[in-house]
């Protein structure tokens, strides 16, 4: 119960820090090379992870290669993930984000129903039309419209449900999370690394003006740690609690994150605009609900 009751304070406090450092980095001090700055990211991430097993407070398995190559669709799908979001986060602002993130559960409830043939209750099939309707609404009424951020922010959504769809239907005992995090860690670094070459980030950063600013630096390493901490965090906390209760939690991380962020930065706000905000609050609520009574 301790164990559990500080790993859910931890995953609330440390989601909202990472979305609120990155924000800050992405959209205040404007750094928009993703290429080094989720390079960064992971490669703080793989290290840390990478000290924490040689310590012993964290177990990766020796998985064999053909495990490690079945595991690389995935982990081209988590690049494309990190890179998407942080593309779509530094243009829109964070509630905006995650009500069009959630839209990923309408993916893998799509391919739950229409493929796998799963039954699925309606609290889930009404949550995922909640979060569609959400979503689908939001451009239309978001005061602050950014086309380039939308569009970025539906490919990452894209790639979120494939990553998940694959990672629900990857065999058990192959690689557990911690595996996979570690496999997409050391793959990340080198395909971003490879990537700030071609996409120009790499000879334009420079010319960033914070480039030798503290709170940039600061911000930075802050990011990928904290970004760290959250994904072991998440991991511990499914270890420790059933689905639903850990989704409950993660919604509430989430919750708090948008609420705190539009005190931090700047939001319009307009009726519609919250409507649609809280219709994907409603619809991810739902979702919860349906995971809890579906455990």
């Amino acid at each position: 119960k301790y164990q559990g009751k500080v790993g859910r304070s931890l995953l609330t406090y440390v989601n909202k820090q990472t979305s609120e450092k990155k924000k800050y980095v992405l959209s205040v001090l404007k750094f928009t090379y993703p290429t080094l700055f989720q390079g960064w990211q992971t490669l703080i991430g793989g290290l840390l992870l990478h000290v924490s097993w040689k310590l012993g407070w964290a177990e990766i398995n020796s998985s064999s290669r053909s495990d490690v190559s079945t595991w690389l669709p995935a982990s081209v799908l988590y690049v494309g993930i990190i890179y998407a979001g942080s593309r779509a986060l530094s243009k829109l602002a964070i509630p905006v984000f995650l009500t069009l993130h959630n839209v990923a559960e309408v993916i893998i409830c799509g391919h739950q129903k229409c493929f796998r043939k799963e039954k699925t209750s309606p609290a889930k099939i009404c949550s995922a039309l909640f979060l569609l309707a959400a979503a689908g609404c939001l451009p239309f009424n978001d005061s602050q419209f950014d086309p380039d951020g939308y569009f970025w922010a539906v490919i990452h959504l894209f790639c979120v449900g494939a990553y998940k769809i694959l990672q629900k239907s990857w065999r058990p005992n192959a690689l557990s999370d911690i595996d996979q995090q570690y496999l997409n860690y050391m793959f990340s670094v080198v395909l971003l690394a490879v990537a700030s070459h071609p996409t120009g980030d790499l000879f334009s950063v420079p010319d960033f003006p914070f480039l030798y600013f503290y709170r940039f630096h600061g911000s930075c390493c802050a990011s990928g740690i904290l970004g760290f901490l959250l994904m072991l965090s998440t991991v511990k906390l499914k270890s420790l609690m059933a689905p639903g209760q850990c989704a409950a939690w993660i919604f509430f991380a989430k919750v708090l994150t948008a609420g705190l962020s539009i005190l931090l930065f700047d939001m319009i706000l307009t009726s519609a605009t919250v409507g649609c905000l809280l219709l994907g609050g409603l619809g991810e609520a739902l979702l919860v609900f349906s995971e809890q009574k579906g455990s």
